[in-house]
């Protein structure tokens, strides 16, 4: 019966998919210009995740929530996940209707709006939107938030999704 390996040579395995990864994201993000939305406001990750998902810009994004009466800095949208699939209605896009508890990375479909970051205040639920995205079977996240370095990610064991909402292919 063949050995286990050890978890070193599992660590390193893990580490060279990663930086093959990398470079091939690095060489995909090249050639298709793939430029990351980032949010504006601080609470504009949902606004600027479907901005991301539709490809346009968040200023773009920000006028057409803001025209279906959706503000990101309306405190009851910061646990609310309506919002975001009105405004993918709104371009023709399809969402699951409701949301699907995260279970694995490679269980995730193509396109999917991803919940991380979880926490409570006064018993109600927040988190922070990102977009999972797999092209070509290599699979990222596009990640909103100003202070990250990159905002196309694909440190997974970093994020800790609880749900995820399906998005038909735009």
């Amino acid at each position: 019966m063949p050995s286990k390996p050890s978890s070193s040579s599992r660590s390193l395995a893990r580490t060279q998919r990663t930086r093959t990864d990398a470079s091939l994201l690095l060489k995909y993000s090249e050639k298709q210009m793939l430029k990351p939305v980032v949010q504006e406001e601080t609470t504009g990750c949902g606004i600027a995740s479907v901005a991301n998902i539709l490809g346009k810009t968040y200023s773009e994004m920000k006028n057409v929530a803001n025209a279906m009466g959706i503000h990101a800095s309306d405190e009851s949208l910061w646990s609310d996940t309506q919002y975001v699939r009105r405004l993918l209605s709104s371009a023709g896009i399809q969402t699951s209707p409701h949301e699907i508890p995260f279970e694995t990375w490679e269980a995730l479909p193509d396109l999917a709006l991803l919940s991380i970051k979880h926490y409570q205040e006064k018993g109600k639920e927040f988190w922070h939107w990102v977009v999972f995205k797999r092209v070509n079977s290599l699979p990222f996240v596009l990640d909103s938030a100003s202070y990250l370095s990159s905002n196309i990610r694909q440190d997974f064991h970093a994020m800790q999704p609880k749900w995820f909402i399906k998005v038909e292919n735009s």
